[in-house]
């Protein structure tokens, strides 16, 4: 359970007065690593699963409050009511100026608390009342026909980067303790339209774009600005579903980024996976074995295989995972012989059938 949920619940909990029997998770001398263990550790199993929905119900045996996780934060304190208004993403982006963004969500982070103070006090616990911030939306703007790049902080992933972490920072705050609020860095990863297709769209890139163009910048705000919250994105990468991605939820993100948080889905991505994408043919089986891609064992987060040797190196030249004689493919993990004279690989779809017609490749 992320940190600033626990941290509401148990500072609601101890306002009811503390007695000589107080449980760990009452007490505010405590770690909160160990007032966090102690109180998930007192919750039935289908307790736990009721608080990890957006909407989280209370639990009135354990004095837990109801939360609503969902809350948006782009450009201004969203949907809450009279709040200041700040350009769009893409208008401030424009200005170049990190200092700028940083103050700007200062004041954006300020309201935030002041109004989730005001909620509580008056017990309400609705969605766009909490501290968890669907912000910033960080994918790249790379065709004007996605729909949704006013969002973002334009087409270059270093800018983006840049403005990215002063963002994250405003948001979160720098009390050594306690998070202001938590930003979550989103949509991840390789989305960018285009939109009428996001819940079945397959994104198809080489290692070198996708080390290059679409991670640097998550990168930066998990590892650079410590973002708490990453969230997920609809469409797959490689054959798995993005929410549902060994590759980039493990190897990478957990993997390389050490990241210390907790991943949101977008919203309806877990039903995507086997609604849309098809991959599993319920949610049970999408639950209890790994997710088959175009015929073939995915390599997805519901897979406990280790990670290929070419997704694990950072310095490989060539844009496709492979070597000079033998090639990986990204999208169903089967290894095979390159051929000397055409130079084909597996990733262009000569070992599986995964090369579809809803299959783009992005540039």
């Amino acid at each position: 359970m992320p940190a600033i949920r626990v941290v509401a619940l148990l500072a609601a909990a101890v306002a009811g007065g503390a007695t000589a029997q107080t449980p760990a998770w009452q007490d505010p001398s405590l770690p909160v690593e160990r007032r966090a263990a102690d109180l998930v550790g007192r919750m039935t199993l289908e307790e736990k699963v009721s608080q990890i929905m957006d909407r989280a119900p209370a639990i009135d045996r354990l004095a837990i409050p109801e939360y609503n996780w969902w809350n948006e934060g782009l450009h201004g304190v969203a949907r809450s009511g009279l709040a200041t208004v700040f350009p769009q993403a893409i208008g401030f982006a424009a200005t170049w100026d990190s200092s700028l963004v940083f103050r700007m969500a200062s004041v954006i982070s300020d309201e935030f608390r002041a109004k989730h103070e005001d909620y509580v006090r008056r017990g309400e616990h609705q969605r766009y009342q909490g501290l968890t911030v669907w912000s910033p939306n960080i994918n790249l703007f790379r065709d004007p026909r996605w729909g949704r790049g006013q969002e973002t902080y334009g087409e270059d992933p270093y800018l983006t980067g840049r403005l990215a972490v002063p963002f994250i920072r405003g948001l979160q705050g720098d009390d050594p303790r306690y998070l202001k609020t938590i930003a979550t860095v989103k949509h991840f990863a390789v989305h960018s339209g285009p939109e009428p297709l996001r819940h079945q769209f397959d994104a198809v890139v080489s290692e070198r774009d996708l080390r290059e163009s679409y991670l640097p910048h998550f990168e930066a705000g998990i590892r650079e600005a410590g973002a708490y919250s990453l969230m997920c994105a609809y469409n797959r990468v490689f054959g798995a579903p993005a929410c549902g991605s060994d590759l980039l939820l493990r190897n990478i993100l957990r993997g390389e980024w050490r990241f210390p948080g907790y991943v949101v889905s977008d919203c309806g991505a877990i039903d995507d996976i086997y609604q849309r994408h098809r991959v599993a043919p319920t949610a049970a089986a999408c639950s209890t074995r790994p997710l088959p891609c175009a015929g073939r064992r995915s390599r997805s987060a519901c897979s406990t295989s280790r990670p290929t040797a070419p997704w694990r190196s950072r310095s490989r030249a060539s844009p496709w995972c492979c070597s000079r004689t033998r090639a990986t493919c990204c999208r169903c993990g089967a290894t095979s012989a390159r051929s000397r004279s055409s130079g084909r690989t597996p990733t262009s779809g000569g070992c599986c059938s995964a090369t579809t017609t809803e299959s783009r490749r992005i540039r």
